[in-house]
């Protein structure tokens, strides 16, 4: 008898069961809505399988997708112990309240990024600072189609920011604005981030013409590591004085660049661009992932989410490419517009696809380094627009 009870408890501890269970159960509402609710959790382990496809097999941003999904599956456990891993007891529930909750793993990745950018080009043409700014539009024009389609200010400050092509960000601000979006927040900036090279070329051929495809650009200056070194200070005191609401971010990204730079201090720089910064994408992706339960990401909303966040990657790949038509006409040296549409945050891979697209029009027409100017001013860009609504929403 004591066997027979113990056959049983295994049973009904098993995932099957528990998928049975869930199946049969009675659900109130939609067809659709009681659909998703007796097979949420398959649908999503095969959507974080998907995911995992896509990280191993196509290399999008494989760092945070692969973790994200891993983390995803360990949450749609179909059984109590479910809860026991990614609940709020759990230890990715834990490591999510102590790294991504209090803000901590963004602020960190971000001195990981200062560490490992070079802010150069963007001292050498600081022209192209606007480029960056200007593409932040999508951040706000997302907002307001938010806003728009029924979403409250944290969601669709939450939402907008996404624009910014900038996970960490991303991760940052809907943390402190609409947690209970975090899964579909992250996903989506970290899958657009992935299809940069996919997403942009159809809209920089479409708002540039051939001839302006082709413009040359002159060598860049080369910088003095004074510069280099004063930069960040100099970006930091002015993130102080006008919004200290971005100095967590700015500050973050600012001491990494100046461990770099300062040339002094060269452990801490490569600990931060390694070690540390991998071990927080490990945690990082991992509890963002645990937030992919399926009574959370399957709904209507997160499908909004989705639409609007390629519409913001998209209305910030436009306003950049569109700065730069305007800033020429004005400028005696005119600039090549493909670079605004690096004024995205994603590092370096915006400027890279700038590059690549005008190589394809001249093959003498290296642009890359032209494109980090606009490019790293984007994460400059992506940390004071989350300042912005973090001070406009958050209280």
């Amino acid at each position: 008898m004591q066997l027979l009870d113990g056959l049983k408890e295994l049973w009904y501890s098993t995932g099957i069961y528990n998928f049975v269970q869930t199946a049969q159960s009675q659900v109130e509402g939609t067809c659709v809505e009681q659909f998703l609710t007796h097979f949420g959790q398959p649908i999503m382990i095969l959507i974080c399988c998907f995911l995992l496809w896509l990280g191993i097999k196509k290399q999008f941003e494989p760092l945070l997708l692969v973790p994200i999904a891993f983390g995803g599956l360990l949450s749609n456990i179909p059984m109590p112990l479910g809860e026991e891993i990614a609940g709020p007891n759990g230890f990715l529930g834990i490591i999510f309240a102590a790294g991504i909750d209090k803000g901590l793993f963004p602020l960190i990745i971000f001195m990981g990024v200062g560490a490992m950018t070079d802010f150069g080009p963007l001292i050498a043409n600081p022209k192209t600072l606007l480029l960056g700014g200007a593409a932040q539009f999508g951040i706000f024009g997302a907002l307001l189609l938010a806003l728009a389609l029924g979403f409250d200010a944290q969601a669709a400050g939450s939402i907008g920011i996404i624009g910014g092509a900038d996970g960490p960000t991303s991760i940052y601000v809907t943390a402190k604005l609409k947690p209970e979006l975090l899964g579909s927040i992250a996903v989506a900036a970290y899958s657009y981030m992935a299809l940069v090279p996919v997403i942009q070329p159809p809209i920089m051929r479409l708002l540039t013409t051939k001839e302006e495809r082709m413009i040359q650009m002159t060598q860049l200056r080369e910088v003095s590591k004074r510069e280099k070194i004063v930069f960040p200070i100099l970006v930091l005191v002015l993130c102080l004085i006008f919004l200290p609401s971005a100095c967590p971010l700015v500050g973050a990204l600012t001491f990494g660049n100046l461990c770099k730079e300062c040339g002094v201090v060269d452990r801490l720089s490569d600990t931060m661009q390694n070690a540390l910064i991998n071990i927080v994408t490990i945690f990082l992706g991992l509890t963002v992932g645990s937030k992919l339960q399926a009574d959370h990401f399957l709904t209507v909303e997160t499908l909004k989410i989705l639409v609007l966040g390629i519409t913001a990657f998209a209305l910030a790949t436009a306003a950049g490419l569109i700065m730069a038509k305007i800033m020429n006409l004005f400028l005696k040296e005119k600039i090549n517009p493909l670079i605004g549409s690096a004024g995205v945050s994603a590092v370096p891979m915006a400027a890279r696809v700038s590059n690549k697209v005008g190589l394809e029009e001249n093959p003498q027409n290296f642009l890359l380094m032209h494109a980090m100017g606009p490019n790293v001013a984007g994460v400059i860009g992506s940390a004071v627009a989350a300042g912005v609504l973090l001070a406009l929403i958050a209280h």
